[in-house]
């Protein structure tokens, strides 16, 4: 059984920073596609950064720059670093994994992935 279990968030002020990470158990880790959402109140679910089975990061415009996306095989973690948080980052993050890997059209598409932890808050003030 496949588990995803995030951890991380918090509250902080603007132009602070946050790690979050993402346990994956049950799943084999380094050969799909992982990535991070994120969802607002009544917003749709969007994608924020997704890794490839080599380790690529892919980000979303308005995080690129500020977020870095990282993995690491051996602990099967995914870690999502946060830094130069802006009020608009506020949201639930919810860590994501897909059956297959990353692909340029599906890699921000919540559809693509079949396994979703249980979310962690960012509030940014």
């Amino acid at each position: 059984q496949v588990q995803l279990v995030e951890s991380g968030g918090g509250s902080v002020q603007a132009g602070g920073s946050l790690r979050l990470s993402c346990a994956a158990s049950g799943y084999r880790y380094a050969s799909y596609c992982m990535g991070w959402f994120r969802q607002a109140p009544g917003m749709e679910r969007d994608g924020v950064a997704s890794i490839t089975s080599v380790g690529i990061p892919i980000y979303a415009d308005s995080v690129k720059g500020r977020f870095t996306l990282s993995k690491d095989n051996a602990t099967a973690t995914l870690y999502l670093q946060m830094d130069s948080l802006k009020p608009e980052d506020s949201s639930m993050y919810y860590c994501a994994a897909a059956r297959d890997d990353c692909r340029a059209a599906s890699w921000s598409d919540p559809g693509y992935f079949g396994y979703w932890g249980q979310g962690t808050q960012v509030t940014v003030s």
